[in-house]
């Protein structure tokens, strides 16, 4: 019989694997083509990822937890590590939008959310609906907690180092750095010891939730909103094809949504109606939403969109049969 503790180290290990296919692969980045870059990432996704789980299941966090500590994982990529979210140059980001104390705003505001959901929140959902015995435990003891904190720091410091290929010569004013760590910081703070605990029971809270369908139907267009609104493609120069000063209703028309959207799935998930097929609902809805996108935005060609459209087939089906065991 396997042990509860070696089942978390393999939890632990399909987390740090998944969580890069979630947040890079299936959205095309890379292709399928140069897949072997996620030997890369595995350390600074998966062990964040990891990291994250642990600390949270250990102090009793939920979901809003989980959230606040995935917004604080994207600064540390997008801020500290990439330094995108001050370059001037890097993917050619910092001509979205107006940039803001040095900010390029509208890449900020696509990927901060963007690693808190699809770099944090569901592979975590997803690896919980797969091992729903270790869902409210931790997977690894404090020495595993400590292995992956290191290799976080130095998946950090690799992909750093590699940042000098795609934007040599940049580096962020200190001024940035040091605001970044404070916010760090600060969502560190509010996640482990000011956001409401977990009771670590199921939801009891009375009323109604929509079916799953219509829970996946929300979710995909959701997420195919956020990210065709914010993220420029077909040829655009900007996000949602606008110009100048227009570029602000596409951002705002982002925002809204999305803070409607997680009020939904809150007051949803606090309500006994949730059942683990609604989440994976969610999951899925949102997933199958992000390669559809993925397809019309980052094929550089015909053979990339096809791969990555029979990726996210081979993903329907994978879905499907987590559903027909959730069930």
């Amino acid at each position: 019989m396997v042990t509860s503790r070696a089942r978390g180290r393999w939890a632990a290990l399909l987390l740090a694997g998944l969580t890069p296919v979630v947040a890079e692969l299936s959205l095309g980045n890379p292709p399928l083509r140069q897949a072997w870059l996620l030997v890369l990432w595995v350390p600074i996704y998966g062990a964040g990822t990891v990291l994250i789980r642990e600390l949270v299941r250990r102090t009793g966090g939920g979901w809003p937890a989980v959230l606040l500590l995935g917004a604080a994982y994207g600064i540390v990529e997008e801020g500290l590590a990439l330094q995108a979210l001050t370059s001037p140059t890097i993917y050619g980001v910092a001509g979205w939008a107006p940039r803001i104390f040095g900010l390029n705003s509208a890449y900020t505001e696509l990927n901060i959310p963007y690693h808190a959901v699809f770099s944090v929140a569901l592979p975590i959902l997803l690896v919980d609906l797969i091992v729903p015995g270790l869902r409210d435990r931790p997977y690894l003891r404090r020495t595993g907690l400590v292995v992956a904190g290191v290799v976080f720091v130095l998946g950090a410091l690799l992909l750093r180092s590699t940042t000098a290929l795609i934007d040599p010569g940049y580096q962020a004013p200190p001024m940035a750095l040091a605001a970044f760590v404070l916010v760090i910081a600060v969502l560190v703070v509010l996640a482990l010891w000011f956001v409401p605990r977990s009771p670590g029971l199921p939801a009891t809270a009375p009323g109604t939730v929509p079916a799953p369908p219509v829970v996946a139907c929300l979710a995909g267009v959701a997420a195919f909103g956020y990210l065709a609104l914010l993220f420029p493609f077909g040829g655009a120069r900007h996000p949602a094809f606008t110009e100048g000063g227009w570029v602000v209703v596409p951002m705002v028309a982002a925002a809204l949504p999305a803070v409607a959207a997680g009020v939904l799935v809150h007051r949803w998930t606090s309500r006994g109606a949730w059942r683990d097929r609604h989440g994976l609902a969610l999951a899925g809805g949102a997933l199958v939403a992000h390669t559809a996108f993925g397809v019309i935005a980052n094929g550089e060609n015909a053979t990339d969109r096809v791969s990555l459209a029979a990726l996210g087939v081979v993903m329907i089906g994978l879905l499907a049969l987590l559903a027909r065991r959730t069930r």
